[in-house]
């Protein structure tokens, strides 16, 4: 069963992006507040539009999107996650690797990374 819905409302996403807690990493951002009444993640993806126009905007969602579905099943439950590319990264580093190994770093920075795939998913970088 699927352990993640994509957050829609602007409202939602500013709660996050006000309240949650912020980590880093070479090309991606991420705020991450806990979810008090859900077993399932919520997940907002936003991407400027000064960063790029509208095709590689939403190729670097895409990524972004995929990468996460990657590590979905190891993430804990219960958390409001919102993405954002870095406006001081380079658009044209925005590969399916880079954005892979930068979103490891930042699960384990945030601790979202359940115990038992903590092995398992480090095989793969």
């Amino acid at each position: 069963m699927k352990k993640t819905e994509m957050m829609k409302k602007n409202y939602e996403f500013r709660n996050v992006l006000s309240r949650g807690n912020y980590y880093s990493g070479k090309y991606i951002e991420i705020f991450v507040k806990k979810n008090s009444h859900q077993d399932r993640n919520l997940l907002g993806i936003a991407i400027s539009v000064k960063i790029a126009k509208a095709v590689k905007r939403n190729h670097i969602k895409r990524l972004i999107r995929e990468n996460y579905f990657y590590y979905e099943d190891a993430i804990k439950s219960g958390y409001r996650m919102v993405f954002l590319w870095k406006k001081k990264a380079n658009i044209t580093d925005a590969t399916f690797q880079n954005i892979r190994r930068d979103m490891r770093i930042i699960f384990d920075k945030a601790k979202l990374i359940e115990e038992k795939y903590e092995n398992v998913t480090t095989k793969a970088n």
